[in-house]
């Protein structure tokens, strides 16, 4: 079976600060994937890099295709949607004007409506506050509000940098579970960076290590669970 999302030797740097070395990584259709490993390994510059915001070298093919050197937007219609750290709502803006941004680069109108009514579903919330300014939103509303409007591009696969940071232990329960089931019932693939190694793993299929912008590690996310080295330096026991 064909990878969605394959990247080979790929390495990427910042002006003269190489940050990926030569990166091999995979990801199957419909699964969860969590990225771990320890601040400036590299997991926001491999995302930054799948979408084209970074240079980069060597090779990234999604559904089979290359798409290393493509504008990002261009990676955005063919699939991809990118939920990047700190949110990155639009804060004057209402609810609802961001997610239906979501969907500008959708050929398909027609279903726009639709799609939007089953954000509201996901997320009852962003319905009550659907003409609210999103800069009032709190923390879990407006990263709820990044994963609709990122949703909104009916895409194939959702790169997910850090979704639960700032957020209480709650929130990133009901959060996590709502990526689970959309994850299930609408079949979009996931690449998650998370801090929270533990609540990662429990909702991913397969889990990747990076370390200092090279894949170390990778297997099922129950085998890797009960790793030693991924137990002592991102689970805490």
């Amino acid at each position: 079976m064909s990878a969605l999302l394959e990247l080979v030797g790929v390495k990427a740097a910042y002006g003269a600060t190489r940050v990926l070395h030569g990166l091999d990584f995979a990801m199957q259709e419909r699964s969860i994937t969590a990225l771990l490993g320890a601040n400036g390994a590299g997991k926001t510059t491999t995302l930054r890099a799948i979408c084209g915001m970074v240079k980069t070298e060597g090779a990234i093919r999604f559904g089979g295709r290359d798409i290393r050197g493509k504008k990002t937007e261009d990676v955005a219609r063919m699939g991809i949607a990118h939920v990047p750290d700190g949110r990155g709502t639009f804060l004057h803006l209402t609810t609802e004007e961001n997610l239906r941004l979501g969907a500008y680069p959708r050929k398909d109108k027609a279903n726009v409506e639709r799609d939007l009514e089953r954000m509201y579903a996901h997320f009852p919330r962003l319905k009550e506050r659907r003409r609210q300014q999103a800069g009032t939103l709190s923390g879990g509303e407006q990263q709820m509000l990044a994963v609709s409007r990122a949703l909104m591009l009916a895409p194939r696969l959702m790169l997910l940098d850090e979704p639960s940071f700032g957020l209480a232990p709650l929130v990133v329960k009901e959060l996590f579970g709502i990526l689970r089931s959309i994850n299930a019932e609408e079949r979009v693939s996931m690449l998650l960076v998370e801090q929270n190694a533990a609540m990662a793993l429990d909702i991913a299929d397969q889990a990747c290590v990076i370390e200092t912008g090279r894949m170390v590690l990778s297997g099922p996310a129950d085998k890797l669970k009960k790793d030693d080295a991924v137990r002592r330096s991102y689970l805490g026991y």
